[in-house]
């Protein structure tokens, strides 16, 4: 895969073509398992009912849906959407065992569903490889129902200097363990590229105020390393 790479949806689907078999792994292996931790808090911060419907976009190996689905005792619906088939297909094997699951080869800024679907909005460690956040963000408010939440989970910026310092130290060694684990660099150089470029925690919520969400309020996990966002349509 070529840095050069202008297009971004090219550069990211070349991204996860090249990890999708040991996505997984490697998600556990660099966050030392604590993103499971922040998965769970996330979903417990949704706390979604029996009965509801949930889109989870850039819905990668289906950890989100999952977790949905336990909540809610298999007694909500799911719509996982991804735009790279070879995650699609890991998620699709992953959750082979839950019925209540449909799967989509799509965009976040074109998402083929009709508006006002669904309860709930998430989107975890996808948004910052969006094309456009303001058109992805557009697309969420318009398949909610009135009354329906948007959460979002990514890294985000964290506010304590020392670990601050550790993190960055940490980063710079991610692409080696790429190099060994899945055998390329570059993904994990774009990974680690796009978490420093991405916003802040209050710069997103301006931009999800600018694109029609309200009531919306961010909370930090493990100092900042990553964050929730929610939002409401009303």
């Amino acid at each position: 895969m070529k840095r050069t790479i202008l297009d971004k949806n090219k550069l990211v689907n070349s991204v996860f073509s090249e990890v999708h078999e040991k996505y997984d792994f490697m998600n556990d292996l660099m966050s030392l398992g604590i993103h499971r931790s922040w998965k769970t808090k996330f979903i417990n911060w949704l706390n979604p009912q029996p009965g509801t419907k949930l889109i989870d976009v850039a819905s990668g190996t289906g950890d989100i849906g999952k977790l949905f689905l336990e909540k809610t005792s298999n007694l909500g619906e799911i719509t996982c959407v991804e735009p790279n088939v070879e995650m699609l297909n890991q998620g699709k094997i992953k959750l082979k065992n839950f019925t209540k699951i449909k799967w989509i080869n799509a965009q976040a800024e074109k998402i083929p569903i009709n508006d006002n679907t669904y309860d709930y909005y998430t989107i975890s460690y996808g948004i910052r490889n969006v094309t456009s956040i303001d058109l992805a963000l557009k697309e969420a408010l318009r398949v909610l129902k009135p009354g329906g939440r948007f959460l979002c989970l990514e890294f985000s910026k964290i506010n304590n200097e020392t670990l601050n310092f550790v993190y960055k130290q940490y980063s710079k060694i991610i692409p080696y363990i790429g190099k060994i684990v899945v055998g390329s660099d570059e993904p994990y150089k774009y990974l680690v590229d796009s978490i420093k470029k991405f916003y802040n925690q209050k710069e997103l919520v301006e931009i999800m105020s600018r694109n029609g969400f309200s009531n919306i309020e961010f909370r930090n996990l493990s100092n900042g390393i990553s964050a929730i966002h929610s939002g409401w349509k009303v």
